[in-house]
């Protein structure tokens, strides 16, 4: 059974850092493009930052300049490095495994962290 999951969140003020792990077991991670995404409370779950099985990185304008997404390969991790947080980075925030085959897709999830932004 894959496993996904999360730690790292919790309360910040902004202005502040956070930084959010993601282990991955049981698949071969290397093959996947690992992603982090976001939900806020009355809103869709949205795409915050990506990196490909080739190391190229793709972010949400929202949090350009202020997240940095990062993967090691031999510890099956995938890091999200938060900075310059703002009260609209609030969101539970979850860990995406997808793996694109010939005919079809596989895709994991993490359980979600919280992540609150507030003085």
């Amino acid at each position: 059974q894959v496993q996904v999951v999360e730690s790292g969140g919790g309360l910040v003020q902004p202005g502040g850092s956070l930084r959010l792990s993601c282990a991955a077991s049981r698949l071969t991670f290397s093959a996947y493009t690992m992603s982090w995404y976001r939900q806020a409370p009355g809103k869709e779950r949205e795409l915050v930052a990506a990196i490909t099985t080739t190391g190229g990185t793709n972010y949400a304008d929202s949090v350009k300049g202020r997240f940095t997404i990062s993967r090691d390969n031999g510890k099956n991790t995938v890091n999200l490095q938060m900075n310059s947080l703002k009260p609209e980075d609030t969101a539970v925030y979850y860990c995406n495994a997808h793996r694109r085959l010939s005919e079809t897709s596989l895709d994991y999830w993490g359980q979600g962290a919280q992540v609150t932004v507030s003085s």
